[in-house]
């Protein structure tokens, strides 16, 4: 018999198999080492496609809450030291503390309607609408980050009337209320053409991707990608563990 999920709520498929796994793991129903069902089964299981399944498994796998062997099966991972990054930092003052120059060049200021992805991100319904902004700092003549954000009009209804030329996101963010809660995910990306041209790369190569969520009263707010070239760029933390 098989558990179809609800196809009424707005979570994206592919979460709600994401949910069903990581529920399973919490409670310890499977625990460290537990091999899943393959993906065939989680597809009559859960009444889902194949490429829903794929999707949810290769995300959890990124997470680190599952891997994968080839031809053996997918299995429920030891849990992997997570470092945060604690201190949020406007890239302006970064570049000043260096000695060096910060200017910005606006690429985009409009208003979207979000995404399956957007609004699970945001939990909300998609057609949800958002502010959306691409931005590129420099330091000095060398573009040093492409910040895209999303950023709730509840939250921030003036945020597209700002001059980010001379004040920046994160300054009139946080001018509103400094984040409740934050979410941080860093990765390793190849950067789309957009990125390769917006960062002045000669050629493509590996980028650091941060991606991160803030939460003020309980509610998601913003939803930054922030996209730098690993070769001008790192990040570092610092803990006392």
């Amino acid at each position: 018999m098989s558990l179809v999920l609800s196809k009424d709520k707005p979570t994206a498929r592919y979460e709600q198999v994401k949910l069903y796994i990581i529920e399973r793991i919490e409670t310890g129903e499977w625990a460290i080492g537990h091999r899943l069902p393959s993906e065939s089964e989680l597809v009559e299981l859960l009444g889902v496609s194949r490429m829903t399944v794929h999707r949810a498994l290769r995300e959890l796998t990124a997470e680190g809450l599952v891997t994968r062997a080839q031809g053996v099966g997918t299995f429920v991972a030891e849990p992997a030291q997570r470092v945060e990054l604690l201190e949020l930092r406007d890239i302006a003052d970064d570049i000043a503390s260096n000695g060096h120059e910060h200017t910005t060049r606006i690429i985009t200021l409009d208003t979207i309607r979000a995404n399956s992805d957007l609004a699970t991100a945001f939990e909300q319904r998609p057609g949800a609408r958002l502010f959306h902004s691409i931005i590129v700092h420099y330091e000095d003549d060398t573009p040093l980050q492409v910040e895209e954000r999303f950023v709730s009009p509840h939250f921030a209804p003036d945020y597209l009337d700002q001059d980010f030329s001379l004040t920046h996101p994160h300054r009139h963010l946080s001018g509103i209320s400094h984040p409740e809660e934050i979410e941080h995910v860093v990765f390793a990306v190849t950067p789309s053409l957009d990125i390769c041209t917006l960062l002045e790369l000669d050629e493509p190569e590996a980028c650091l991707q941060l991606m991160r969520r803030t939460w003020v009263e309980g509610r998601v707010v913003m939803k930054g990608i922030f996209t730098y070239s690993g070769s001008r760029f790192s990040f570092v933390g610092r803990y006392r563990p």
